[in-house]
């Protein structure tokens, strides 16, 4: 009886080991380039959508401002029952009698100066909609370059620390051998073991940066919480930087900024006319097809034609409304003069910006060869100063100086890298040629 127990809960385990499904693989990780990383974050960015629905809104509000010009044809049916009392009418005598019915077509269309103002406002708001709308896309541009290459350089941050762990390694295993062959002491030991020990925990800090940098991109170009990807390292491709003067026509002719302050200067004009408009006449004109009448009938009991048309035209004239008009016409000018500031506020701010992202693009520009050339003297410093100390012409502390020269230096070159292309694509997004 032991033995058959044992051997069902021994063929129970086996089913249950043996028995389940291999585990899906996960999915590999895709590579994304600047440009399918620019792509993406237009086609998922959230505040994009919102602009584009903004700007599709204000179109609908041009359409109805337009439709407002045209006459509007309506139905109107209507049965009233009055009770009787004997007279034609019944007891309310402003009825035509007890049963009446009411079947009529209207056409109705009101002329005024105010809603050709109005429709000129709806049409530099959709102007200033439709330049948010890119405005929108330039900012998320602008954060998708500095979070991609924020990424790109935390990569190779983290490669220079693994390097630099590396040579810590190595240089304490010198220690140790040469501490054996009692041609070191034991403090140059301890200090190559601070050294390593350090750089491990530099590795780590560049590994949780590398995360946190990818984390904060795919914010933008995934639909949903993704990890799984790369980015690709293109900081070694460094673009000309083109002349000033032809970035900063491209930035006037381009600027969502300069368009959306100019549509809104027009549509403060518009509403300046509007608020003017409110002091003159202003005209409407009904027509009505259709039956009024006792019956639901052409002709009624007598012979006579209920079927018939009328018309009514009104002119509304103002004449006296306590000063609302005229308040409402100084605050539209107000209105207009702070859409005008707005305007040279925003001239001057897009000629500081283009200056002040052309000037950090040509320093960074001019700083990547030094930088580079710095690279190239700590690593020579590096291996010199090894051989000196297996030597015996230097010490452990020039050896670890050295290294830590080295990786200042290492990161000090891709921070210049990832800040010129940094600065020079915010100068390519606010010339629009991002």
């Amino acid at each position: 009886m032991r033995m058959l127990w044992r051997f069902t809960l021994a063929f129970g385990w086996a089913l249950a080991v043996f028995g389940q499904e291999p585990s899906a693989q996960p999915a590999p990780a895709i590579s994304i380039d600047f440009p399918t990383a620019l792509d993406r974050a237009r086609q998922y960015g959230t505040q994009v959508q919102i602009a584009n629905i903004a700007a599709q809104l204000a179109r609908e509000d041009r359409i109805q401002a337009k439709a407002a010009f045209f006459p509007v044809i309506s139905q109107f049916n209507q049965f009233i029952y009055t009770e009787p009392n004997g007279t034609p009418s019944g007891v309310f005598i402003a009825n035509d009698g007890p049963h009446v019915y009411n079947s009529q077509a209207n056409v109705h269309s009101d002329l005024s100066l105010v809603k050709r103002a109005d429709y000129r406002r709806t049409l530099a708001a959709e102007a200033v909609a439709r330049a948010k709308a890119d405005l929108a896309i330039r900012g998320l541009v602008f954060t998708v370059v500095q979070d991609y290459y924020g990424l790109v350089a935390a990569q190779r941050k983290l490669g220079n620390a693994q390097q630099s762990l590396v040579e810590a390694q190595r240089f304490l295993d010198i220690t140790q051998k040469q501490e054996k062959g009692g041609e070191a002491a034991h403090a140059d030991v301890v200090k190559a073991q601070l050294q390593s020990q350090q750089r491990e925990r530099d590795v780590q800090d560049a590994q949780l940066a590398v995360d946190r940098a990818r984390i904060t991109l795919a914010v933008f170009i995934f639909p949903d919480f993704n990890q799984s990807y790369t980015v690709v390292d293109d900081l070694q491709a460094v673009n000309p930087l083109p002349a000033f003067g032809e970035l900063e026509g491209l930035a006037a002719a381009n600027s969502p900024d300069l368009r959306a302050a100019q549509a809104t200067v027009q549509q403060e004009y518009a509403g300046v006319s509007s608020a003017r408009a409110a002091f003159y006449p202003s005209l409407s004109f009904d027509y009505w097809f259709g039956i009024d009448a006792n019956q639901v009938a052409i002709y009624d009991r007598e012979n006579h034609r209920n079927l018939g048309s009328a018309a009514q035209a009104t002119l509304n004239i103002p004449v006296w409304n306590w000063g609302s008009l005229q308040s409402k016409v100084r605050q539209a000018e107000l209105r207009q003069q702070q859409a005008q500031l707005d305007l040279k506020l925003t001239q001057r701010q897009l000629m500081a910006n283009i200056n002040s992202f052309y000037q950090e693009a040509r320093i960074a520009s001019t700083q990547i060869d030094s930088l580079s050339h710095a690279v190239d003297l700590s690593t020579e410093s590096l291996r010199l100063t090894l051989l000196r100390y297996q030597a015996g012409e230097a010490t452990a502390l020039e050896v670890v100086d050295a290294q830590s020269t080295l990786a200042l230096a290492r990161n000090a070159y891709a921070d210049g890298l990832a800040r010129y292309r940094v600065a020079l694509g915010n100068l390519q997004t606010l010339t629009g040629t991002l």
